[in-house]
């Protein structure tokens, strides 16, 4: 299997300046090529496009300083615009797995950058990895590749910060684990409520958040094109990479522990994309990162050798009872704790949905019969119908 190690490094102001140029390049080899691609009734070949807009490109006076940076970057450009419309028609005809994709847009140069070099742009010698046309960078080991990499992909984020990424082949690592299976259950202030009862907080994103807001107001006032603007731009750019960063590696270490723990995973289905209409939750959910969550949980369950499950969102982990199985129905968000009637067992909320979530996961199901509701519930917080509830806290 195939993973991505990233790295930071500081180039020089030469390299940077080279940088800058090659991301020029590719950002302009990419538009001329979706251009025509707009215009042509039938889609181009690549080897087409290739010719038109590097090729020939070249011996024109208006993009002659194509011929300044590597070959191999523009040709990569022109082939990842073909993945991106093979992907947008799969798309469209139902091929493609996941959410609707649209059709390329055109790159701007305020946007994140990126030149991918392939086997020959590039090579690794005594911890310095040259690039064609640009040089030896140094970039920070902070851990050993696993093999040769096949491509490293050189990034400039909106912060105006490096990176290398390198795409390697790793092997499958059998570790064992005494615990067979678990149930998470993800949520916005307590992030992940497991069905062994552990509960793990989410980090606190807001103080950080409010001065994105506050710079946003700002930037808004701001004339376009100006310098002013564009430093606020990148103030913005720090603060939502604060952000990310604290958020990855929240998530990795989280999905880290549980993949390495525990035999079978089970996470829940949730529709994120209907959740985020509600505009009282929708800045704290983007903010979680469930979706990244499940990614990394799932990526390294394949790389373990671990059984990782998504049940359908539809079960009513959150009405069941996980001991004796009795249905209650809805509950609003703010009631934290409830007690079943049927069997007197009282529990967390997000605990009962996680040891439900884990029980359906791993194949057992309550009683049908039992599961059934004997009468209407009236409302979600009338205590005298189907369940006791108890301790209502913010979530």
């Amino acid at each position: 299997m195939k993973a991505r190690y990233q790295f930071r490094f500081y180039p020089t102001d030469q390299q940077k300046q080279l940088l800058s140029q090659l991301f020029g390049c590719v950002r302009v080899v990419w538009n001329d090529a979706l251009a025509i691609c707009k215009k042509a009734e039938k889609l181009p070949s690549n080897n087409d496009l290739q010719k038109l807009v590097i090729t020939q490109a070249k011996k024109t006076e208006e993009r002659s300083w194509l011929s300044e940076v590597s070959n191999i970057p523009l040709q990569q450009s022109v082939m990842d615009l073909g993945v991106a419309y093979k992907n947008f028609f799969n798309s469209l005809k139902g091929k493609r797995k996941g959410n609707k994709v649209g059709s390329p847009k055109f790159k701007k140069k305020t946007n994140q950058q990126s030149a991918r070099f392939r086997i020959g742009g590039f090579s690794i010698k005594h911890k310095e990895v040259y690039l064609a046309k640009i040089g030896n960078v140094k970039p920070i080991w902070s851990r050993e590749l696993p093999s040769a990499p096949t491509s490293v992909t050189v990034i400039k984020d909106c912060a105006n910060r490096y990176f290398l990424s390198f795409v390697v082949e790793v092997d499958k690592i059998k570790i064992d684990t005494n615990n067979q299976s678990i149930g998470i259950d993800l949520g916005i202030k307590t992030f992940a409520v497991m069905s062994d009862g552990t509960k793990t907080e989410s980090p606190n994103y807001s103080n950080l958040d409010r001065k994105i807001r506050q710079l946003q107001k700002k930037l808004a006032r701001q004339p376009k094109d100006s310098k002013r603007r564009n430093v606020t731009r990148i103030r913005i750019a720090r603060l939502h990479n604060k952000i990310a960063d604290t958020r990855k590696d929240f998530l990795h270490k989280l999905s880290t522990k549980v993949v390495n723990e525990n035999q079978v995973i089970v996470l829940e289905d949730l529709n994120v994309s209907g959740m985020v209409k509600n505009r009282k939750l929708a800045r704290s959910i983007s903010l979680q990162g469930w979706r990244e969550f499940r990614t990394f949980c799932e990526a390294k369950s394949e790389k373990l050798n671990r059984d990782f499950r998504v049940i359908n969102r539809w079960e009513p982990t959150s009405q069941i009872c996980s001991e004796c199985g009795y249905k209650w129905g809805k509950l609003d968000l703010k009631v934290r704790s409830v007690r079943c009637i049927n069997c007197g067992i009282e529990d967390d909320r997000d605990e009962n949905a996680a040891k439900n979530i884990n029980q359906v996961g791993i194949g057992h199901c309550h009683d049908s019969k039992r599961a059934q509701r004997q009468s209407k519930t009236t409302s979600v917080a009338s205590v005298s119908e189907v369940s006791r509830i108890t301790a209502p806290l913010g979530r």
